[in-house]
């Protein structure tokens, strides 16, 4: 019999991922004996090479308040996304590749790291220096990291993984999908509790 795989389909800098957090890592809990739990990183907006226009980031830091009302998630709203910022989450996603690299058990602690310096410290994680500070705090070498980081190799898994999700049908995060051999199956789309999720998960991966 072919492995369950449960594909999380995120990005480390969507903010219902974030409020997602305590119900993904709640599902690698439960069905730690059950399931195989993968990140495949969807790319929320990568390769945006323009500072993030005023009125957009009103918009983004409305969805913000919605998560946090939602889900209880911890965010920093006052002077997020400062003048210039570049919301451009290549950087991160491949950052978190060069971790699952280097050390595949820190791959979901490192994406963790990610979300809540950008939501709670805001701090720029589009940035390499900052990248490696995080990765340091999961037990990688800061060196090894960043060579990782810079590789070519990295760059090509990270798109590999965009297109992944895109071939998936995949178009907004939050998003669980379940893989048995060739065959896949939409668990959920956007966010949702772990109550809502869990006869989902259970039913698909008791069939």
């Amino acid at each position: 019999m072919n492995e369950k795989i449960l594909w999380y389909v995120a990005d480390p800098m969507c903010s219902w991922c974030w409020g997602f957090m305590p119900v993904i890592e709640r599902v690698r809990n439960d069905y730690d004996q059950r399931l195989k739990v993968e990140l495949l990183l969807g790319g929320l907006r990568p390769g945006t090479e323009h500072p993030l226009p005023a009125a957009q980031r009103q918009q983004i830091i409305g969805h913000w308040h919605a998560v946090h009302r939602l889900t209880g998630q911890p965010f920093r709203f006052e002077r997020a996304m400062p003048d210039g910022f570049i919301y451009d989450t290549e950087p991160a996603s491949r950052a978190v590749v060069a971790v699952s690299k280097l050390s595949p058990d820190a791959t979901f602690a490192f994406f963790r790291a990610i979300q809540s310096a950008f939501y709670v410290e805001q701090r720029n994680v589009t940035q390499a220096s900052v990248l490696s500070e995080l990765a340091v705090h999961v037990g990688l070498e800061a060196q090894a990291f960043l060579d990782a980081f810079e590789s070519q190799v990295a760059r090509d898994i990270t798109q590999s993984h965009f297109q992944k999700a895109r071939q998936l049908g995949v178009h907004g995060f939050p998003t669980l999908i379940g893989q048995q051999g060739d065959s896949y199956a939409r668990i959920s789309s956007g966010y949702c509790s772990f109550e809502e999720l869990n006869p989902k998960i259970w039913q698909w991966s008791d069939a």
